[in-house]
This record gives structure tokens, C-alpha cells and sequence, in this order.
């Protein structure tokens, strides 16, 4: 690679699912969904329950999960920070499994996140809930939009605009090519972007993810016991994750994820740098979250994305593919999205991605090698990045 050393090849990520169904789906449970997804993941790792000796997961408890599942690990972790949780886990997994505290780690995420009937309240004493609340400020559309709204007022309202509506038709049409995207039967025009309803402004509906039922799971193994697993390994070549604040308000700059400094060293350490990659998964809670994180990892500079976008060039034939599976904004979003990434970054590096697939950026003959995959969560809080490679 160009940047430095070949990155060892020790931890692999062997087998990826989504749970049975997604999208609205009333009679099924949070946990039903990551059973299901963890069901599919170790089937399609050719693994079964009883190989499983670390369970990782957030949102729920990792005992009510393994419970649920039938696991007695060796090795829990509930690290909770959002979205970008279940890609932290993929480096939680690695150090866990370098360090021999566990050889076969479930990474499993499963949310009603549509369906669920009863809401638990918040803790009043949280910071959100005592100095931000008060002030209007109660939700992540409200939250990005604000960050949004600087941004525009920094770079330009139109050209953010017109990056925005870039970002939400052409993930649109990735999830038009995915049988399992919730929007995979809905097209969507730039007019219509235009024309969808305010949610908080400067987002427009289309702008903003979607909210779902469903889950997915992520099976991380050693080199030795990948030998043996069903589908080819894709390693886990490099990985960092950070957090630089939990209110918005006191985000250092509304403008700037702390993914900048995530993405440097996740690149390095897998001995690469943004050159080397062929496939990007983004977290896309809403559009700007995208065109935030495509700056902080490098692929263009601060107030850039727009142009970077622009002529749907991330749109399928275009040659920047992202978030090629449709998306948290198309294809599925339960209220953590993080897990959903890893899942199509694995199938489009192992060639399984079928009307949707790519081919590599560096050699089009072939499908792609390389991955990033950036998770982001809380209010633009905190972010996972991992570089994953085939070969």
C-alpha cells in the first residue's frame, strides 16, 4: 500500500447478516431481531452458538442478550455510544482477541426501532435533559440541524443545499438495487428532494434517516479458525474511534467530526491512506453527516463535499461508490445504524452484493479490496473507523 507496511493479516471478519425481516415489523421483539441476525450471521460463517465465546452489542444489555441467545461468554462488552458503537466493537473484538480473552466474538445489534409500543423516559438529571431541552433542543433532527445550519452559513447555503440532495438521490439509488432496502421500490429525483416536507430546517424528509425494525450481526474471528469458516475472510487492517463531547451544544466545532482524527489513525495503522481504497460506507443519519465525514477522513478538504458529490458521482456507476446498500437514509435505520455498514462492507468485498455490486476503484477487472467504514453516533459525538481489505 502506499502509505506504509503491509498490515497483518490476524483478525478477520468471517460471516455478516441482517435479521429475517426489516422495516416495519410489528409482531417481532428488539431481541428477536438480534437473534435472528445472529442466527444468519454465524450460518453464513459456517459457525454455530456454541463457538461463540464474546458477545458485544449496545443498546441492550449484554446480559439480557446473551441470555436471550443462550451464551455464556467468555468475554462481554457493552460499550454504548451511538451508531458508530457496533464499528468501535470490531476494534474492541481485535484487542480482546489478540489479548486471548475470547476467539469467536458476536458483534449483534436488533431494534424495534418503528414498532416499539412503550417509550422509557429519560433521567432528568441528564445533561441534555437540564441545559439543552429547555431550549428546544430534543432531538437529533434539531441537533444536526443546527450543526447544518453553521455549516451553511460558513460554506454557502445553495452549494450545501445541492451536496445535500447529491448524497440522498444517489443513495437512493443503491437502495432502488437492494431487494431488502425499505426504499427499494420508491425512486426519488432531485425534485422530489426538493419538494419533500421540512423536518427542521435546513432538512428537507429526505435529508434525514429512516426509522426501522431490524438487525445485524457481525462474526470476528482469529486467522486460524477463519481457515475454516465458510465464506472468505475479510481483515480488520486497521480501526481507531474517539469522542469529543455529548451535548451539541458543546460540540468544538459544528462543522468539524472528530472522525479527523479517527480516520488518520485507522488509515495508518492499516498502512494506508485514503488512496488505497476502492469501497467508502459512511454513517448517514442525515445527508450532512455524510459530507461532515467524507472531510474529516481526507477524501476532500473543509467545505469541499459538495463538489466532491456533485454529478452523482456517488451514485451507482459513478466512480466514488458509498453507501452502497441504500443507506440508514434507504435502506435501513432501527436507531443505531453502525452494524448495517460493516454487513454490506463485508458482501461487497467478497463479491456478494449482486445487482448493486462494485468493482474496485484501482483495478475495475476485479471486485473491490478495500473498505473504509465510518461510524458516527450521539449528536455527531462519537465515531468508530475501520479499514477492512481482502487478500
Amino acid at each position: 500500500m502506499t502509505s506504509g507496511a503491509r498490515a497483518e493479516r490476524d483478525i478477520a471478519i468471517v460471516g455478516v447478516a441482517e435479521s429475517d425481516e426489516m422495516g416495519t415489523v410489528p409482531n417481532k421483539s428488539s431481541l428477536q431481531h438480534h437473534a435472528e441476525a445472529a442466527h444468519n450471521a454465524l450460518e453464513d460463517a459456517g459457525l454455530s452458538k456454541s463457538d461463540v465465546d464474546g458477545v458485544f452489542t449496545a443498546g441492550f444489555s449484554t446480559l439480557a442478550t446473551a441470555e436471550y441467545l443462550g451464551i455464556q461468554p467468555g468475554y462481554t462488552d457493552n460499550t454504548s455510544v451511538g451508531g458508530s458503537s457496533f464499528v468501535i466493537h470490531v476494534a474492541h473484538a481485535v484487542a480482546a482477541i489478540r489479548a486471548g480473552f475470547c476467539e469467536v466474538a458476536l458483534i449483534t445489534h436488533g431494534q424495534a426501532g418503528r414498532s416499539t409500543r412503550g417509550r422509557v423516559g429519560g433521567d432528568p438529571n441528564q445533561p441534555t435533559a437540564q441545559y439543552e431541552a429547555p431550549f428546544g433542543m430534543i432531538g437529533p433532527p434539531i441537533n444536526y440541524a443546527l450543526a447544518c445550519s453553521r455549516y451553511m452559513n460558513q460554506y454557502g447555503e445553495d452549494k450545501t443545499r445541492q451536496g445535500m440532495a447529491e448524497i440522498a438521490v444517489s443513495t437512493r439509488k443503491w437502495a432502488n438495487l437492494n431487494p431488502k432496502a425499505v426504499m427499494h421500490e420508491t425512486p426519488m429525483s432531485f425534485d422530489d428532494y426538493h419538494n419533500s416536507r421540512w423536518v427542521a430546517w435546513p432538512f428537507h424528509l429526505f435529508d434525514c434517516c429512516l426509522v426501522t425494525d431490524s438487525g445485524a450481526s457481525i462474526i470476528v474471528t482469529t486467522a486460524e479458525r477463519a481457515r475454516n469458516c465458510a465464506k472468505e475472510p475479510v481483515w480488520v487492517l486497521g480501526a481507531a474511534e474517539s469522542h469529543d463531547h455529548n451535548m451539541i451544544s458543546m460540540m468544538p466545532d459544528l462543522t468539524s467530526l472528530i472522525a479527523r482524527e479517527t480516520g488518520p489513525k485507522a488509515f495508518g495503522r492499516a498502512g494506508m491512506t485514503t488512496g488505497d481504497i476502492d469501497l467508502t460506507m459512511i454513517y448517514d443519519s442525515f445527508t450532512y453527516t455524510v459530507m461532515l465525514t467524507l472531510e474529516a477522513l481526507g477524501f476532500c478538504g473543509r467545505g469541499e463535499a459538495a463538489d466532491f458529490v456533485a454529478g452523482q458521482r456517488t451514485a451507482p456507476g459513478g466512480d466514488f461508490p458509498l453507501n452502497t446498500s441504500g443507506g440508514g437514509l434507504s435502506y435501513t435505520h432501527p436507531g443505531m445504524y453502525g452494524s448495517f455498514l460493516l454487513v454490506e462492507a463485508v458482501r461487497q468485498l467478497r463479491g456478494e452484493a449482486g445487482e448493486r455490486q462494485v468493482k474496485g476503484r484501482r483495478d475495475p477487472s476485479q471486485n473491490p479490496k478495500t473498505s473504509v467504514v465510518n461510524g458516527t453516533g450521539g449528536s455527531l459525538s462519537s465515531t468508530g473507523t475501520v479499514v477492512l481489505a481482502t487478500g
